[in-house]
């Protein structure tokens, strides 16, 4: 709230978040205090949880670090291991001034050569993929679309061409190497709804439900989405 009140002048607005933060919350029905912290998922939440980090930003760049932050997500990029020691106990201190903590289950200190995760990519040396939990997050949205007892039509290619859509529209950034990955994810799809249409998993249905076929139905391809090489 102190941050808050630095940057925002309005009494009422001010008092309006306050009450926010103290109404509680949900859970199966019941009513729960809130005693710290912002209700999670709260439309508040992301914008006070990047005021709050603000103060991390500037003075991880007044120290000299370089910062690539989202939300709270971030990666400190350093040249040296003794630097980014460094720079992560500056991190845990700057966050203990703020009355936050690191995940220890989700922070590290690597090298661009064995490669790390941020914001859904594997980031290495001469690689920028896909990560294999993000990879696995679209697979399960996919077959709960497309369980045999489902019907294949028009609908349920309109459901799974959002799901194709957003990630396509997201993973298939320039600096990404996906043309590979989404090449065998799209012919996994295809698997799937030839078993959701005939209730069954056979090589030779490849050929009764053929992929125009499925084209003519608006399926969407994630290649469709990589960029022209």
């Amino acid at each position: 709230m102190r941050a808050l009140a630095a940057e925002v002048a309005d009494g009422n607005i001010l008092r309006l978040v306050e009450k926010f933060l103290r109404a509680g919350v949900m859970e199966q029905g019941v009513f729960k205090p809130t005693t710290v912290g912002t209700p999670q998922g709260g439309v508040f939440s992301p914008l006070l949880a990047n005021i709050a980090l603000n103060h991390l930003d500037w003075q991880l760049d007044a120290a000299g670090y370089r910062l690539v932050r989202y939300a709270d997500d971030f990666v400190v990029l350093c040249k040296t291991a003794r630097q980014a020691k460094e720079a992560r106990g500056l991190v845990e201190r700057l966050l203990t001034e703020l009355g936050l903590t690191l995940s220890a289950e989700k922070t590290q200190v690597t090298r661009f050569a064995r490669a790390f995760h941020f914001l859904g990519f594997r980031i290495a040396r001469r690689t920028v993929r896909m990560r294999d939990k993000s990879v696995e997050k679209f697979q399960d949205k996919v077959r709960e679309l497309t369980r045999r007892k489902l019907n294949l039509d028009a609908e349920a290619i309109g459901k799974l061409n959002r799901v194709i859509r957003g990630t396509a529209q997201y993973f298939a950034a320039r600096f990404a190497s996906c043309r590979s990955l989404f090449r065998k994810l799209d012919a996994w799809i295809r698997t799937r709804l030839r078993a959701m249409k005939y209730g069954r998993k056979w090589r030779t249905d490849n050929y009764r439900l053929r992929r125009r076929y499925l084209e003519r139905l608006g399926l969407l391809s994630l290649t469709s989405f990589c960029p022209a090489t």
